[in-house]
């Protein structure tokens, strides 16, 4: 059987029935309020609706109750600002917060070259360049004392943002509630307010007073999670958030939830095809906890994912209005096997890819299962008009009304979708590609070893290209055999000794090359090492710039034991590879 049957009846009508009920009857999905319950009950019944097993998962959550902020300019005149306070802010004393402004544009550690933020007020961006969590993490280490961010859109975008700026992942531990939780004050404000600010400030000194107004505390969050079994133990996951800021949130994450409802609905029609379960999770805590419920489930189903999970599809924000080019992040060896989907069911529409980083709910990181995630984007042209407002001008705000999508679109998300997980549910041998894993490796190492030499990093990277030979035979060997089971080959144990092999380098190669802390913990949300490939390298550069001295000779240190890190997982994956064709023979 083909993709065709599915993709046929997945329908974008379903999915906004789905929607319409979710933006007027549950609006405002916050995690720990009643209306956060009955988001997931919904899902549940929506699921068990369409005839498949769902369970509704509660537990506490360190969440945030953000309410409107309050701002003022003082000086070089007094105006009035509308505000509002961003989730997990620190709250102000009763008399707020005065000081004086300083521009730091997207908030990057970069953009404060030659100013000193001491003692001020920073006025930044909302956009993921970098991520709210990260631009308030920045400010502190740069000494600011509170964080004003403007709202992305067109100049004339008078909505006032919502958004968290949490960094820790999921809920604290007793070490990162010490060392990633938030540590200043900060609020959104509209783009209009902002520019105006920016104007100000060009022609001197501005001073402004704020004050945050915020509940944070733990409360009891719920995840709903349905599977459809399939054949054999391992499973795909399809994913997204349900929880939501005020108001409607139609693209954010309405949509995203309506969608893995219909494609639940129609991949248990035809379960009995399946070789690979689906597992259909509905996450919380993503808005106002940072991925609590994502990387919840992910710890507690530990061993299962580990042994049985092949890939994650996360589904957040599809068919936003407007949007006309389709864009997809992944790790790297799922990309030749989704962008073949993307050009039959989508033909000749304008595609670009980007390598997957941590963000949205991308728990599944360091557990080492490959993720995709896929939906409409704007054009460059239009992104540049709108400062970068990749996901709507009325992202988080109490403006993203169902108007806001394209249901025309969420046909073609729909079939895309449907065609990705069948084939992940269905493939004899799993359609991921490793050398250009490696290559990525290669070009990476390539890149940091100059001026890093002393590290070690160049055995590093032969260690790749001896990688990337074993990766080009393995890859090789998939083909073949995928070659001869649609010619009608039945014995499958080439394919389960192959689909081990796959799965066992993902475990391996997925935290390492998007991970700073690894297995076993998750990093702080937008970290900025996390845009780049081998986090855990990405002080290397800076290494190569320092003088002789302690602290080179420290960081050295740190340098030494990552690339160690690298060299190994390269060997064992070499090793891994060598073993498994070996077993082929």
């Amino acid at each position: 059987m083909s993709d065709k049957d599915v993709v046929d009846a997945v329908s974008a009508d379903e999915v906004r029935a789905h929607v319409e009920h979710i933006t007027t009857k549950i609006p405002s999905r916050l995690a720990g309020s009643a209306n956060g319950k009955r988001m997931a009950e919904y899902s549940a019944a929506a699921l068990s609706k369409a005839g498949v097993s769902a369970e509704v998962f509660e537990m506490p959550g360190l969440v945030s109750f953000p309410q409107q902020a309050e701002m003022r300019v003082l000086a070089p005149t007094e105006i009035s600002i509308e505000a509002n306070t961003l989730g997990h802010s620190v709250p102000t004393l009763a008399d707020g917060l005065a000081g004086e402004l300083i521009d730091v544009a997207s908030g990057a550690f970069k953009e404060y070259e030659g100013k000193d933020a001491t003692g001020k007020i920073t006025l930044s961006e909302l956009s993921y360049h970098p991520a709210r969590h990260e631009k308030q993490r920045i400010s502190a280490i740069m000494g600011a004392t509170g964080c004003v961010m403007m709202n992305w859109g067109h100049p004339e975008n008078t909505a006032v943002p919502f958004g968290s700026v949490k960094p820790v992942w999921g809920n604290p531990t007793p070490e990162t509630f010490k060392t990633e939780m938030a540590t200043l004050p900060c609020i959104g404000i509209a783009r209009t307010a902002g520019l105006k600010l920016r104007e100000m400030l060009k022609a001197g000194p501005v001073r402004i007073w704020m004050r945050a107004n915020v509940e944070n505390g733990w409360r009891l969050v719920q995840i709903t999670v349905g599977e459809i079994k399939g054949k054999t133990e391992d499973f795909v996951v399809v994913g997204g958030h349900q929880d939501s800021w005020p108001g409607p949130q139609a693209t954010d994450n309405a949509a995203g939830n309506a969608c893995i409802m219909e494609l639940a609905r129609v991949f248990n029609q035809h379960r009995d095809k399946l070789r690979r379960g689906l597992v259909c999770g509905f996450w919380t805590g993503h808005e106002t906890g940072t991925m609590i419920g994502s990387s919840w489930y992910v710890d507690r189903n530990w061993d299962r994912l580990r042994e049985h999970a092949v890939a994650y599809l996360q589904i957040d924000q599809p068919a936003c209005a407007g949007t006309t080019r389709w864009s997809a992040g992944s790790n790297v060896e799922l990309k030749r096997f989704h962008q073949a989907v993307e050009k039959r069911v989508l033909g000749d529409r304008p595609a670009i890819w980007r390598r997957a980083v941590k963000n949205g709910d991308a728990s599944f990181f360091g557990l080492g299962v490959p993720m995709l995630a896929a939906q409409g984007a704007y054009t460059e042209d239009e992104l540049k008009k709108t400062a970068l407002a990749g996901l709507g001008w009325w992202h988080h705000s109490i403006e993203n009304t169902i108007d806001k999508l394209d249901f025309k679109f969420m046909a073609d998300h729909m079939r895309v979708y449907a065609a990705y997980l069948w084939e992940l549910c269905t493939a004899i041998v799993l359609p991921f590609e490793y050398g250009a894993v490696a290559d990525q490796f290669i070009e990476r190492l390539d890149q940091l070893t100059p001026g890093a030499e002393s590290t070690g990093l160049a055995g590093a990277g032969e260690r790749a290209r001896a990688f990337k030979d074993a990766a080009t035979r393995l890859d090789k060997a998939s083909e073949e055999w995928r070659a001869r089971y649609a010619k009608g080959e039945k014995n499958e144990a080439a394919a389960e000794h192959l689909n081990a092999c796959m799965k066992k380098l993902s475990r391996m190669l997925v935290p390492l090359a998007s991970t700073a802390k690894g297995t076993y913990g998750h990093d702080a949300y937008g970290y900025t090492p996390q845009g780049t490939m081998i986090p855990s390298l990405y002080d290397a550069q800076e290494f190569a710039r320092m003088k002789d001295g302690e602290a080179r000779w420290m960081l050295e240190t740190q340098l030494v034991r990552a690339r160690n890190r690298v060299a190994d997982a390269l060997d064992d994956s070499r090793r891994l590879i060598d073993d498994t064709l070996a077993g082929l023979a």
